[in-house]
């Protein structure tokens, strides 16, 4: 049997409709099979458990978005700031859609069976590794402070999720955020990582927008 990254994209676009109409106890290999074509061999050449295709449902979406926003800062030299609040909105439009928050609810119901959770948790952390790599060169560069370069892209992206994507998942607002609070949101969590990672007996400088949001009182949501 020939293996083709069509197929193994049809079985996960299979998955991830049943898996998020149904939940994943509810969804058996066998209805996988049985709606994707062809044999339970098949599937399981691709994937080996049902936890780990329910794992790669919940990430492949993401794969290519996270790839495309870190690879994007490769190479910025002096405009660190820009870019942090640029692919930090990208970042919060999609973390916030109603179909990512979704999955993400969905997941967390599911994450301590089976080590689902752990699998996830080890995808997720190979993006905040891309981040980290980005980040260390900026603190090399002297654009940041040293620090744990894992350490610091994970804070950054707390910072992000700190304020909207909770409210969002908890469904304490309405879905899709608006462009404000988005922007909001960004500005936030950017202004707040450069002053604790600002470099030793100087600053970051700031985006104009980030300057002055850090200047004056957050407005309610």
């Amino acid at each position: 049997m020939r293996k083709t990254d069509q197929k193994r994209q049809h079985i996960l676009d299979t998955a991830y409709g049943l898996f998020k109409s149904k939940g994943f106890a509810n969804t058996s290999m066998s209805e996988i099979t049985a709606e994707a074509g062809g044999s339970k061999a098949t599937v399981y050449s691709y994937f080996p458990s049902k936890e780990e295709l329910f794992v790669e449902c919940m990430t492949y979406v993401n794969d290519g978005y996270f790839t495309g926003i870190f690879s994007s800062l490769q190479g910025i030299k002096g405009e660190l700031p820009a870019a942090l609040l640029e692919k930090g909105k990208a970042a919060l439009r999609y973390l916030c859609s109603p179909d990512m928050l979704a999955s993400k609810r969905l997941l967390i119901a599911e994450a301590e069976r089976s080590g689902i959770g752990k699998l996830f948790y080890r995808k997720m952390d190979g993006y905040m590794g891309e981040l980290a790599a980005i980040l260390r060169r900026a603190m090399d560069e002297g654009q940041l402070r040293q620090g744990d370069p894992l350490l610091a892209a994970r804070q950054f992206r707390a910072l992000l999720e700190a304020d909207i994507v909770e409210r969002c998942l908890m469904a304490a607002q309405a879905t899709p955020p608006s462009a404000i609070a988005v922007s909001r949101a960004a500005e936030d969590a950017v202004a707040t990582f450069l002053t604790a990672y600002a470099p030793a007996g100087g600053a970051v400088a700031p985006t104009a927008t980030v300057a002055a949001r850090s200047g004056r009182r957050r407005p309610a949501p």
